[in-house]
């Protein structure tokens, strides 16, 4: 097993839109199917009409869990745009760019008064958005959270004229949402109304921590836009804070621009999101003038990590592939998404000690495995192994042996033990995988403690001298599902970052 190749693969699923493409139909506010949503309703103090709105939840949801989503906000509603972007944004779920999410389809009625902040010759309602944004803020958002389980934070997405309204509302209640997604604006407007406006009010948005996504298109048909103009505006006057992204697409129509710029816009509002903050190995003894390595597999552009404790902050030391570690040290790294609430921050400790001692190999053990007790019962959670008796079957773990092949998949109890011989002098790294909950001892010292929260991987590195030391892996299976793997590095295969399983001939019991 290679441990750089642990991270998590992700499946790479074919994302199928069929009739969703077709730049010859006008834009469709109009509901032609429900698929899995609920259609809902509500009066508008601010808009003086009956409003509706579909609500899509997450493929996990489960009716009465106390689980709270992020909420996207679908301006121009309907099969035309939140078909697309609700089968986009299940892609990005499942290759983990972003969470599940509730998606509020956001139903037209006169889109030319709803989206446009002032009044044009030639549109005879224009000039309604602001009191469209009201209803945004004051009605429809406190609807959903009130009635769905929405966890307060929200994006906005809008084509067009929808995305010339999510730039006005950046710039007019830039706190409503956490990102705002822009597709081929409008920003012609009114004699580029938006910019006017935004080169005064881009500073007042400075350390909200929100993301501005806007997508146009190479070529005469993109200058039309206006967007141009609006870049030029955000690289003068975007304050920290803002975090911006504007993409030019060759050889786009208005209407096709929007599955490419859906994509780009949700990944890029939760920038970070895949990437893990995880190095390893985790904690460990460091003997003085002794340096150690500690890995990291994942990208480092997002992480940042401290030595003394400290929570890190973006001016934080950035990532390494590797960091050598020359005393003790609590070692923490973060990873610094566009959603800060999916920040993930990793802690481990590592500790100044001496190189375990081993003791004398017992006489009546010999190589070939080590010894195993499974145990089933009805525990709701971790067992007091001292008391475990009557075990229902023991053994010994060699070639045959498989944690994930004995009798019961689950409420099983397993314990492993007896000594395990080094062959060498220095670091070893030890490493758990795979299960639910365990304990793993190397003599009376508990090194590794896994629970339900960390399940993926447990490392620890320690010196070891040559001779025999007392192992004793305890482990707990309530569900089934768990394959608890121990492997181990050695003072010689820690460099080639290849972990294996213990030899059998290292291995000593009871036969």
């Amino acid at each position: 097993m290679e441990i750089k190749n642990i991270s998590r693969f992700f499946c790479v699923l074919i994302l199928v839109i069929s009739g969703l493409l077709n730049p010859a139909k006008a834009q469709d506010t109009v509901i032609r199917k429900i698929d899995n949503g609920k259609l809902d309703s509500l009066n508008s103090k601010f808009l003086k009409e009956q409003r509706q709105v579909e609500i899509f939840l997450p493929q996990d949801y489960k009716p009465g869990s106390d689980r709270k989503y992020d909420v996207l906000y679908v301006l121009d509603g309907g099969n035309w745009n939140t078909g697309l972007i609700k089968e986009t944004q299940h892609f990005l779920e499942e290759i983990s760019f972003m969470p599940p999410t509730i998606i509020v389809s956001v139903l037209g009625i006169d889109r030319n008064k709803d989206l446009t902040p002032t009044h044009l010759e030639g549109w005879s309602t224009s000039g309604g958005a602001a009191n469209f944004l009201g209803f945004l803020k004051n009605e429809l958002i406190p609807y959903i959270d009130q009635k769905y389980p929405s966890n307060g934070e929200n994006a906005l997405w809008g084509h067009s004229l929808g995305g010339m309204f999510v730039a006005y509302a950046l710039l007019n209640e830039p706190k409503t949402f956490k990102s705002y997604i822009a597709v081929d604006p409008s920003l012609w407007w009114d004699k580029c109304y938006i910019q006017k406006i935004a080169s005064s009010k881009l500073p007042g948005l400075g350390g909200l921590a929100i993301t501005f996504f806007m997508s146009g298109r190479e070529g005469e048909q993109g200058k039309v836009m206006k967007i141009d103009t609006m870049n030029t505006i955000l690289k003068n006057y975007a304050p920290a804070g803002l975090t911006w992204k504007s993409i030019a697409y060759p050889n786009e129509s208005h209407n096709s621009i929007r599955l490419k710029s859906t994509y780009d816009g949700l990944k890029f509002s939760y920038a970070g999101f895949d990437n893990k903050a995880e190095f390893h190995p985790r904690n460990g003894i460091i003997l003085k003038d002794k340096p150690i390595k500690l890995w990291y597999f994942n990208d480092t552009t997002t992480v940042n990590y401290t030595l003394d404790g400290t929570m890190p902050t973006i001016l934080s030391n950035k990532m390494k592939h590797e960091i050598t570690l020359t005393a003790a040290a609590k070692v923490t790294t973060e990873n610094f998404t566009a959603r800060a609430r999916y920040n993930q921050v990793v802690s481990g400790d590592f500790i100044a000690g001496k190189t375990l001692n081993p003791i004398s190999k017992k006489k009546n053990v010999k190589a070939g495995g080590f010894n195993y007790a499974y145990y089933e019962g009805k525990w709701e959670k971790w067992p007091d192994f001292k008391d475990l008796k009557n075990p229902v079957k023991t053994g010994i773990t060699n070639g045959d042996f498989k944690l994930d092949k004995i009798q019961k998949k689950d409420n099983i109890a397993v314990v492993i033990d007896g000594q395990l011989e080094a062959k060498e002098d220095g670091y070893y790294i030890f490493i758990l995988e795979n299960g639910e909950e365990a304990n793993f001892f190397l003599g009376k010292r508990l090194l590794m403690r896994m629970t339900t929260s960390n399940n993926q991987l447990c490392t620890y590195i320690v010196p070891l001298k040559k001779g025999f030391y007392p192992i004793r892996l305890e482990s707990f299976h309530k569900n089934d599902g768990y394959k608890l793997k121990l492997t181990y590095l050695t003072p010689s295969t820690i460099p080639t970052k290849n972990a294996g399983s213990i030899p059998l001939n290292l291995q000593y019991g009871h036969h």
